[in-house]
């Protein structure tokens, strides 16, 4: 068990709130999972591989990634 899995609060966990930086990303509000900008998915934090920090968004996997990067590249 680490930070991210306890509920302190009693109540289920929630979205976490993150701030995606270059190889890294900061826990804002703790949660088990956040959401794919492209596709909706939850992705829980210890699957999280794929983020934009320009856009400050997520992604469930590589094709939602570079499917919205070939949308903001044009």
């Amino acid at each position: 068990m680490n930070a991210h899995d306890r509920d302190l609060s009693g109540k289920p966990a929630e979205l976490a709130v993150l701030h995606y930086g270059d190889g890294e990303f900061v826990v804002l509000k703790p949660g088990r999972h956040v959401v794919c900008a492209v596709s909706g998915v939850k992705i829980p934090l210890q699957a999280l591989r794929y983020w934009s920090p320009a856009l400050q968004e997520a992604y469930a996997g590589p094709t939602e990634a570079y499917a919205r990067w070939k949308e903001t590249s044009s």
